[in-house]
């Protein structure tokens, strides 16, 4: 047999694992890749919100006025920028499972540290280590699930997948609430952040029990092990294993090379993404950063009271993810995109027409316009993962969405010293929902001007 031959063999198998990805249904497979990559990501969120929950008693505890807590929070972001980056360039060399376990212990580890920081510098030490793994767990787990999903079921999946996150988001703000009702200020905090170290114990369970994601595997010509965990995946959903005939897009097999994000083909793409993730994670940070501080400080509320607020509002936030992931894959990306951008922008407009009106005082009507705010930007928080890694071909499937993902830690870098900064130099925060206006305008006019639909295809046939 010649080498050509053979890999012409090697292509043929490879296509073949796809073609046979893409006819398996949501079985109990795909459970399991879900509960292992959910469970990483609740914690993720577990960790990125505790800190915003006990930061007014933070504060007061290790003596940070608003200016140092919000470098503090901005360690972490920075953190995961760099993470999400460097991580990203290894995910495509050593594949998406490695790194999806080195970054969740990782961010357990330094939840554990966090819990024993004795000032603001070891603080934000400890949450910029952390943030490493933290930029890094959700846009790969987004990259591997999206990976086995078949085109028809890619949206629904990932967002009944992401229900996760706000069920973390929501566990941070009661327990957050609980200790903070229940214990002396100094302890509290410590004691939420040692319950986030509970991911280590995630990571040893997905070193055993996560497969590897086989696209990724037959570009790097490990195919029989492909075929084994597609096999897999036709057993448990009932579909004998057998040859897919007809038109089926090939597997992609070229080899990585990291700058072809900005190449013609992908570059309106890459600035696109890269502006969605940015307006997106810029409003959504900024306020869910200070919210829970604003209602203390603008609206008169304890701090278990605001924590209790915040976690009301993320119910609702629930039920936004199940209809999502009903009508997604149906009504598309796009739509949804719209409409979070606009939703958010109502919120922002209220805020400012209640601020000119001298109406924004009192924590009633700072819940109504942040509410509808975070409420708009968390629709488009889910989609923007699942968009991403359906706009780039796997051999940077991981890479692209990590990149795009630095720029959600970049805005969430910026937005909470900006907020802090706007806060403390006294410029109201009229001042605040202005500048979370003009920034959802401009990812709402590059959605419109360049966004494309991606619904309902296979992986393979968006790659471009």
């Amino acid at each position: 047999m010649t080498q050509s031959t053979a890999d012409d063999q090697l292509t043929a198998r490879a296509d073949q694992v796809v073609a046979r990805m893409e006819r398996v249904p949501v079985s109990r497979f795909h459970g399991r890749v879900v509960g292992l990559l959910g469970t990483g990501t609740f914690f993720d969120s577990f960790d990125t919100l505790s800190l915003s929950v006990v930061l007014s008693t933070i504060a007061a505890t290790l003596h940070l006025g608003a200016g140092d807590a919000g470098w503090v929070i901005s360690a972490g972001f920075l953190g995961q920028a760099i993470g999400a980056v460097v991580f990203g360039l290894i995910s495509e060399r050593l594949g998406r499972k490695r790194v999806f376990v080195l970054a969740l212990g990782l961010l357990g580890l330094m939840a554990a540290g966090s819990a024993v920081a004795w000032d603001g510098w070891s603080l934000g030490t400890a949450r910029f280590v952390q943030g490493l793994g933290l930029g890094a767990e959700v846009p790969v787990a987004a990259a591997l699930l999206n990976e086995f999903v078949h085109g028809r079921a890619r949206g629904r999946v990932l967002m009944l997948y992401k229900l996760l996150f706000p069920a973390g988001t929501l566990a941070a703000s009661l327990v957050g609430a609980l200790l903070l009702a229940t214990l002396p200020p100094t302890q509290s905090w410590r004691v939420l952040f040692a319950i986030g170290a509970l991911p280590v114990l995630v990571a040893v369970l997905a070193a055993w029990r996560l497969p590897e994601s086989p696209r990724f595997l037959v570009r790097r010509g490990r195919t029989e092990e492909a075929e084994r965990i597609v096999a897999e995946m036709e057993r448990s959903a009932g579909v004998p294993a057998a040859r897919v005939e007809g038109t089926t897009p090939p597997a992609d097999l070229a080899r990585t090379r990291f700058g072809e994000i900005f190449s013609t083909r992908y570059r309106r793409r890459t600035l696109t993404v890269w502006t969605l993730w940015f307006t997106t994670y810029f409003t959504l940070w900024g306020m869910t950063t200070w919210l829970p501080s604003l209602y203390v400080s603008v609206g008169g509320l304890s701090p278990s009271a605001a924590s209790l607020l915040l976690g009301a509002v993320t119910i609702g936030y629930f039920a936004l993810l199940v209809v999502m992931s009903a009508t997604v894959d149906r009504l598309g990306r796009r739509f949804w995109f719209l409409l979070g951008y606009g939703v958010a922008l109502a919120g922002a407009g209220v805020a400012l027409l209640l601020w000119a009106l001298g109406a924004l005082h009192g924590w009633v009507p700072l819940c109504v316009a942040g509410t509808t705010l975070l409420l708009g930007v968390n629709i488009n928080a889910p989609l923007v993962y699942l968009y991403t890694s359906e706009l780039y071909p796997t051999r940077m499937r991981s890479w692209g969405t990590m990149a795009g993902s630095s720029w959600r830690n970049v805005a969430a870098v910026v937005a909470p010293v900006a907020v802090g900064q706007m806060l403390q130099a006294r410029l109201g925060i009229g001042a605040v929902f202005g500048l979370f206006l003009v920034t959802l305008l401009v990812g709402l006019a590059v959605q419109l001007r360049f966004g494309t639909e991606t619904k309902q295809a296979a992986l393979e046939e968006l790659a471009g």
